[in-house]
C-alpha cells in the first residue's frame, strides 16, 4: 500500500534555523521539499565532493578482493581525493606527450638516429646538411657539382643529405620531385630517453594509486558524509525568510519550509514542534503537491522492491501500489519466457547458495537473491508443466518428467490435437495453440484487473461505469482475438456454445463496453460534460478499441520469446550431441553446450526485461492510467 501522507508546513526563528534543522534530522520524520541553496560553503562542499568521487572511482577501479580497507578522517580523505587528482591529471598529461614522442619516432625511425648537437655544430661552420627523400629515378638527375650523402638506398626511393654550402645548392634540387624532412626539436636519443623517463613515471604514479586503494571505503564514507552537509545547508540556506514586526524597535524574523511525514508519524512530529516553540500546519496533499511515494508491503510482497529499484519505477502519492500484482505477474512472465526447467534449477541454485552464504556468514540475506529464488521456482514450474528440461526432446527425458507434465501445454503432446467438446471432433487445437490461448488468458486477466482496481476507486461514482465497460470490452476482444489470430474455426463469431452464441455476445460485449465508457469515462460530476469530452477525443477514443485489441495480442510475446529460446537451446544440443561420440571431441561438446545454454539465458534475462517488464510497466500500467511519476520518501535524517 501507499503510506498516507500530511502535508506540513514548519515554522522556525531565523536565528535558530541551524539548530532546528539538526534536531528535526536528528528526528529523522519529514522529507522536506526540494530547495535551491546557495552560498560560498555549500558551493565549496559540492566541489570536495566532485573531488572525493573523481578519487574514489580512480581507486575502486584498482580494488581487488584482496585490498585490505584502512580508515582516514574526512578531511585526510579530502587531501588523499586531490592528491589522487593530481597524479592521475599529471598521468594523463605525460601519456599525452608520450603519444607525441612516440608518433616523432616513428616519423623519423627510416632515417636513422639523428643527433640535433652535431647538426648544429656544423651549422656554426657555416655546413648546413639538410636531409631529403625523392625517387630513385629523380635523384640521378640531380646535378654533379651538387655533393649529397646517401643516408638509404631502396629500389623506390633515396634518402640522403645535402651538403649545402651556400644558398644556391639547395636552389639546384627544389625543381626535382623531391620531400624535405623537418627536422625534429630533440634528438631521436634523446626522444626515447624521455620516452623511457615517462614510462617509469607512469609505472610510480600506477603504484601509488594501487598504494592508495586501501582508503577507497574512506573516500565512500567521506563523500556520504559531505552528502549530508550539502543536504543540510541546502535547507538551511534554501528557507524562506518572513521578517515580523512587532514595534518599530523590535522585529522578528522566521524561517519556513514545506515537507511531507506519514501521517501516522505526525503526532511525533506534533510534540516535538511543541517542545522546541516550532509552528507547524498540518493539510491534506492535493494533487497538484509533489507528494513523494513511500510503500508499506509484508515481506513477500517486498521482494519485488530490489526489481522495482533496478528499473527506477515509483509509482506517484495518488496512483496505485501495485507492488502484489507485479511480483504475481512477473514470476509468471518470467517462467514462460525462460521456458525451461533445467534453466530454473541453476537459478535456483545459484540463489540458494549465495543464501547460504549469507546465512552462514550470520547476514541478512538481500531481498533480491529471495527474488531470485522464485524467479527460478516459477521457471522450474512451468518447465515441469511444459515438460521442457534443458532442451532435450520428450523422447530423451524419464517418464517421470513426462508423467507429471500439463498434457494441453506438454512437449510430449505437441503433435496432439485436442478436441473442445463443443466441436464435436471436427476442427481442434494445437498444443501451440494452446499456449496462445493461455498467453490471451493472462492478459484479459492482468487488464481486467487493472479496470476492476479503476472500478474499486471509483465506486462511489458513475465513473465506475466506465471501468466496468472497459472491462465487457476486454472479455468480447479477448474472444475476438481468439477468433483471428489462435482458431477462426474453434473459436467462430457464429459458434454457440451450450446454447450461449459466444461469438455474437462477444460483439454485443464489445459494443456495449465501448458506449459505457464513451458516456462514463470522463465523468466529473456531469454526464453531459462526460459525453461532450469523448467526443471532442473521439479518435482516441475510437482508437481505445484497437489499443484494447493490440494490449491483449501483445502478450503473445510471451509465447514467442518462450519458442525462440527453447529452438536455441535446442540447437545447441543438436551441434553437440555427435561429438559426444568421439572421445576427442568430448571437451569441445562440454564447452559448446556451456557457452551455448549460457548465452541462451543471457538472451533470455534481456527479454525479461525488455518483454515481462514491459507489459506490466506499460500495458498493465497503461489500463491503470499510471504513469510511474513518483518520487521516493526520503526523510532529512542523520
Amino acid at each position: 500500500m501507499i503510506v498516507p501522507m500530511k502535508k506540513v508546513s514548519l515554522i522556525i526563528l531565523e536565528n535558530e534555523k541551524k539548530k532546528s534543522l539538526k534536531k528535526l534530522r536528528k528526528s529523522g520524520l519529514l522529507h522536506i521539499e526540494e530547495m535551491q541553496g546557495s552560498g560560498s560553503r555549500l558551493a565549496s562542499l559540492n566541489e570536495q565532493i566532485k573531488e572525493l568521487e573523481s578519487g574514489y572511482y580512480t581507486l575502486s577501479e584498482k580494488v581487488n578482493k584482496n585490498t585490505v580497507q584502512k580508515e582516514k578522517s574526512s578531511r585526510e580523505s579530502i587531501e588523499l581525493a586531490k592528491k589522487v587528482l593530481d597524479i592521475t591529471d599529471e598521468k594523463k598529461t605525460i601519456l599525452s606527450e608520450k603519444t607525441s614522442l612516440n608518433a616523432e619516432l616513428e616519423r623519423l625511425k627510416d632515417w636513422g638516429e639523428i643527433n640535433l648537437s652535431e647538426l648544429n655544430y656544423l651549422s656554426s661552420k657555416g655546413i648546413e646538411l639538410p636531409l631529403y627523400d625523392m625517387p630513385l629515378s629523380e635523384f640521378k638527375k640531380i646535378d654533379e657539382s651538387l655533393k649529397t650523402i646517401v643516408l638509404s638506398k631502396t629500389k623506390q626511393s633515396v634518402k640522403f643529405a645535402v651538403v649545402k654550402i651556400d644558398e644556391t645548392d639547395e636552389e639546384k634540387i627544389t625543381s626535382l620531385n623531391v620531400f624535405k624532412l623537418q627536422l625534429p626539436h630533440l634528438s631521436t636519443f634523446e626522444i626515447k630517453e624521455r620516452v623511457e623517463v615517462i614510462n617509469n613515471r607512469i609505472k610510480e604514479i600506477d603504484s601509488e594509486i594501487e598504494s592508495f586503494t586501501c582508503y577507497s571505503d574512506s573516500l565512500k564514507t567521506a563523500i556520504e558524509n559531505l552528502e549530508k552537509d550539502v543536504e543540510f545547508e541546502t535547507y538551511s540556506t534554501g528557507m524562506k525568510n518572513e521578517n515580523l514586526t512587532e514595534t518599530s524597535v523590535n522585529t522578528i524574523s522566521v524561517s519556513y519550509f514545506t515537507g511531507y511525514i506519514p501521517a501516522e508519524d505526525l503526532p511525533e512530529l506534533q510534540e516535538t514542534a511543541k517542545e522546541n516553540s516550532w509552528g507547524l500546519i498540518a493539510e491534506e496533499p492535493s494533487e497538484e503537491d509533489n507528494v513523494p511515494t513511500k510503500l508499506k508491503n509484508n515481506k513477500f510482497i517486498s521482494l519485488i522492491y530490489p526489481l522495482t529499484d533496478f528499473l527506477g519505477t515509483v509509482p506517484g502519492y495518488f496512483e496505485y501500489d501495485i507492488s502484489g500484482w507485479f511480483l504475481g505477474f512477473i514470476l509468471i512472465f518470467f517462467g514462460i519466457i525462460f521456458g525451461d526447467g533445467g534453466y530454473g534449477l541453476l537459478i535456483c541454485t545459484v540463489a540458494g547458495l549465495m543464501i547460504i552464504k549469507n546465512l552462514k556468514a550470520k547476514k541478512e540475506v538481500p531481498a533480491a537473491f529471495l527474488l531470485i529464488l522464485l524467479l527460478g521456482g516459477a521457471t522450474v514450474l512451468w518447465g515441469t508443466l511444459t515438460c521442457t528440461w534443458f532442451g532435450l526432446a520428450p523422447e530423451q527425458l524419464p517418464q517421470i518428467l513426462k508423467s507429471i507434465s500439463l498434457p494441453v501445454i506438454s512437449n510430449v503432446y505437441a503433435d496432439k490435437i485436442w478436441y473442445p467438446f463443443w466441436t464435436n471432433g471436427e476442427t481442434g487445437l494445437t498444443t501451440a495453440q494452446n499456449l496462445q490461448i493461455f498467453c490471451f488468458g493472462l492478459a484479459l486477466v492482468q487488464l481486467s484487473v487493472a479496470h476492476i482496481m479503476g472500478a474499486a476507486r471509483n465506486r462511489k461514482s458513475l465513473k465506475i461505469f466506465g471501468d466496468i465497460g472497459s472491462v465487457l470490452q476486454l472479455i468480447g476482444i479477448f474472444y475476438v482475438v481468439l477468433t483471428l489470430v489462435v482458431n477462426g474455426e474453434v473459436f467462430g463469431l457464429d459458434r454457440v456454445i451450450c446454447g450461449v452464441p459466444v461469438g455474437t455476445l462477444s460483439i454485443v460485449f464489445v459494443g456495449a463496453g465501448f458506449l459505457m465508457s464513451f458516456v462514463f469515462a470522463n465523468y466529473n460530476g456531469s454526464i453531459k460534460d462526460s459525453v461532450l469530452e469523448s467526443f471532442k477525443n473521439i479518435v482516441s477514443v475510437l482508437l481505445g478499441v484497437v489499443n484494447v485489441f493490440s494490449d491483449i495480442v501483445s502478450y503473445i510475446r510471451l509465447w514467442a520469446v518462450g519458442l525462440a529460446g527453447a529452438a536455441i537451446s535446442a540447437t545447441v544440443n543438436e551441434l553437440a550431441g555427435p561429438m559426444f561420440g568421439k572421445l576427442t571431441f568430448i571437451i569441445f561438446a562440454i564447452i559448446l553446450l556451456v557457452f551455448g545454454h549460457g548465452l541462451n539465458m543471457i538472451l533470455n534475462i534481456l527479454s525479461v526485461i525488455v518483454h515481462g517488464v514491459r507489459l506490466n510497466t506499460l500495458e498493465f500500467s497503461s489500463h491503470l492510467d499510471m504513469s510511474w511519476s513518483g518520487h521516493k520518501f526520503k526523510p532529512f535524517k542523520e
